[in-house]
């Protein structure tokens, strides 16, 4: 996965924006008003936080220890840190995708029922 595609795929959902609030250097990609993905798109290695069902959060952690930590300042229980771009061995471009999917869907649907639907609309 590179920085240009991981940014592309983070923009590609519905309503998505990438900010910068913290710093030039740090994208801060929204839905809404809400944070589903945060990386510095010139680190290497590439990593990204991503919001994970705390129970999907352990089971990926343990299948990759290597490149997949708790959230880096970030809840430990429903965040990861997930490095995309780890060299041999790393993530496939597959899982990273449903990662940051995922990620996406748990945000959206912890927002209000009404921007949930305007979300649908097309």
């Amino acid at each position: 996965m590179t920085p240009e595609r991981l940014r592309t795929l983070c923009l590609s959902f519905n309503a998505a924006v990438e900010e910068f609030p913290f710093n030039p250097e740090t994208s801060v990609f929204k839905v809404l008003g809400k944070m589903f993905a945060l990386t510095d798109l010139d680190a290497r290695p590439l990593k990204v936080n991503l919001k994970c069902d705390p129970q999907d959060a352990l089971r990926l952690r343990a299948d990759h220890p290597d490149l997949i930590a708790p959230g880096w300042h970030m809840n430990k229980r429903h965040w990861n840190t997930v490095t995309v771009d780890g060299g041999p061995g790393e993530l496939p471009d597959r899982l990273v995708r449903e990662l940051v999917e995922d990620s996406y869907d748990l945000v959206v649907a912890g927002l209000p029922r009404a921007d949930r639907l305007r979300l649908d609309r097309p």
